[in-house]
């Protein structure tokens, strides 16, 4: 959505503070609203981003994404 516009369509929501009765937060997402609009292209924010990796909408991402991995293995200590 624009900064104070309208959103084109509600796809959860989520509770930060936890309830005082289950002590638990709280997370509706609807799964194939979801996937349709990733589908699409559209970019999630990284806290919901975060959000949906959680969930397994969209896969981790690497903890050193700057880090390149090579087929060969690493030279053996002398």
């Amino acid at each position: 959505m624009a900064r104070n516009g309208k959103p084109l369509e509600k796809l959860g929501t989520f509770m930060p503070l936890a309830d005082a009765k289950e002590e638990a937060k709280h997370v509706t997402l609807d799964f194939a609203r979801t996937k349709y609009w990733l589908g699409v292209g559209a970019q999630p924010t990284d806290g919901v981003r975060f959000l949906l990796e959680r969930a397994g909408l969209l896969p981790p991402r690497p903890l050193y994404p700057n880090v390149r991995r090579t087929a060969e293995p690493a030279p053996a200590p002398q």
